[in-house]
């Protein structure tokens, strides 16, 4: 897939997401919040795509994200930061620092990684340099996405929308991704023996 067309597609969601919002709850602060909350699940399901078919014998993710998946996925969650601060701001309701910390430093490697990818083809990072940010890209990730939805299983997270059986769905699927991941990585040990 051409990066235009994965864009493109990405860009439909997301106005779908927020038409299907108004429609359902009018020009309230709960539209911005159910956009907010259905962007990070367009986020999620990007970067689902990175970490489980990034190295894949069979799935290709160029064919589904374009060569450039780093920066399809940079401009989702770009577009769900820019919801989630105007959602913050209009609300008020208080930040916790220590998620703003472990959220801002997942942002700053999120926006970092196309640049990154773009100068590893450039041949100015090695392999070695490149596939060890990708592997604390890839696992500081998922990492900041588990921890969104673990407070919220738990309850302990205040006004942040959506259901519990969500959150619980959602909470597991972020698991299982792991558990997919560390299978797959096993397996392909366990074949490079066999050979």
């Amino acid at each position: 897939m051409k990066f235009k067309d994965a864009l493109l597609s990405m860009l439909i969601v997301q106005v779908g997401i927020a038409l299907l919002a108004v429609i359902n709850y009018g020009a309230t602060l709960e539209t911005l919040q159910a956009v907010t909350r259905f962007s990070g699940r367009v986020s999620l399901g990007i970067f689902s795509l990175i970490f489980l078919f990034q190295k894949h014998r069979y799935i290709k993710l160029n064919a589904i994200l374009s060569d450039n998946y780093y920066l399809v996925f940079a401009i989702a969650h770009g577009i769900h930061l820019i919801q989630l601060l105007t959602y913050v701001y209009l609300s008020g309701n208080d930040l916790i620092p220590i998620r703003l910390a472990g959220g801002f430093l997942a942002y700053v490697l999120i926006f970092a990684m196309p640049f990154i990818q773009r100068q590893f083809e450039r041949q100015k990072i090695s392999i070695k340099g490149f596939g060890r940010l990708n592997l604390i890209y890839l696992y500081y990730v998922w990492f900041i996405f588990f921890m969104s939805y673990l407070p919220r299983v738990r309850g302990t997270l205040p006004n942040v929308g959506g259901s519990y059986s969500e959150f619980v769905v959602l909470l597991a699927w972020v698991s299982l991704m792991l558990g997919i991941k560390l299978q797959n990585l096993l397996m392909d040990k366990f074949s490079n023996r066999i050979r």
